[in-house]
């Protein structure tokens, strides 16, 4: 699965080792990714890849402009985190209204990746507006970016997915 991210993420330069340096290029902190997914777990793994496959042209150029060398940020790393912010809103009940409204029956895991798809692009959009002094005030800008999400899923006719641009 870690090589499929890469092939989404980086189609034109082909990954030397599972265990590489490369993995930095695309926000990981170290040359082996799976030491990152110590809190989320194959979550956060799952939800990189499912970004990268249905989103792969927005998860490209998300990923390009995590390197600007003033605003930039560890696309990789931020993934993960979004899972958590994802998961936390679910578990404490503030994504009830917003599944309610997407889905017909039973909600399934689908509709989770849907949202952290929306959170990624949105976060994306957020930090480059709010233009941040550096990385190192990160989890400011992210709690942030979380009290406007819980306040956009109090709105009880509210739906946040991306439109997945490759269907008409």
């Amino acid at each position: 699965v870690f090589v499929q991210l890469w092939n989404l993420l980086m189609p034109h330069e082909n990954l030397k080792a599972r265990i590489s340096k490369q993995w930095c290029d695309i926000g990981f902190q170290g040359d082996d990714p799976k030491t990152d997914f110590r809190g989320m777990g194959l979550l956060g793994l799952v939800n990189l890849v499912y970004f990268s496959k249905h989103y792969t042209n927005e998860a490209r150029q998300i990923l390009s402009r995590s390197n600007h060398p003033k605003l930039g940020y560890s696309y990789a790393i931020v993934g993960i985190n979004l899972t958590e912010m994802a998961y936390s809103l679910l578990k404490n009940g503030a994504l009830k209204a917003h599944l309610y409204n997407m889905v017909s029956g039973l909600p399934q895991m689908e509709h989770f990746h849907q949202f952290y798809c929306y959170l990624v692009y949105e976060f994306d959009k957020f930090w480059f507006e709010e233009e941040p002094e550096s990385i190192m005030h990160f989890n400011q800008y992210r709690e942030k970016f979380h009290e406007k999400i819980k306040g956009l899923l109090l709105d009880y006719n509210v739906v946040l997915t991306l439109q997945d641009t490759k269907k008409p």
